[in-house]
């Protein structure tokens, strides 16, 4: 069982958590990262206000997602890079928030992922002052990047992971959950059934 998941993080123009204005994603296999993608989006009507603290936080406004692809027309290509993945965040509460609530007011059908902290792991894993992502992921080797870009967080959080995983010794996310008392939160995915025999 490898170490497989895929890190995301979202930015969003306001408090709405359908508001999502910017995504990034990191696919790791073995342990190691072997794809990255992040773009902009333009968030939903009626959730697409960019509000001044927002825009003081990731530097994105309005006239940045003119022209990007809304959450519909961009959803098929975030769900496709993630695939079957358990989904890993720093603060995985508000990235899922995110990803579902924005599914939910766009009628998009939003696949039953499962999801793992990164938080949790880095207070689990290390003793910090603070376990904001910056803290978090310098802890775990990945220092010096661009706080609330959204890929740079993603790799940030896949690397607490890894570094995590590698210190616990955890061949994969439910073992490395397991190890820390943590829940991979989501549906497991179903066991293979074993056939019927034949009468």
């Amino acid at each position: 069982m490898p170490l497989d998941f895929t890190a995301i993080d979202f930015e969003t123009a306001n408090s709405s958590p359908a508001s999502a204005c910017s995504v990034g994603l990191v696919r790791v296999r073995d342990g190691r990262v072997v794809a990255t993608a992040g773009w902009l989006i333009r968030p939903p009507a009626g959730h697409d206000e960019f509000q001044e603290w927002n825009i003081k936080i990731h530097g994105i406004q309005a006239s940045d997602v003119a022209n990007a692809a809304t959450w519909s027309e961009q959803f098929d290509r975030l769900c496709g890079f993630a695939g079957a993945d358990v989904l890993v965040a720093h603060n995985a509460g508000f990235d899922m928030k995110v990803l579902r609530t924005a599914a939910e007011v766009t009628g998009d059908v939003c696949p039953p992922y499962r999801s793992l902290c990164s938080l949790q792991v880095a207070r689990k894993t290390y003793e910090l002052d603070s376990y904001r992502l910056p803290v978090a992921a310098a802890a775990a080797g990945f220092a010096e990047f661009s706080h609330h870009d959204a890929l740079a967080d993603a790799r940030a959080c896949a690397q607490i992971v890894i570094d995590a995983a590698h210190r616990a010794d955890a061949a994969d996310v439910d073992a490395l959950a397991a190890n820390l008392s943590l829940r991979v939160t989501g549906p497991r995915p179903a066991e293979p059934q074993p056939a019927e025999q034949a009468a």
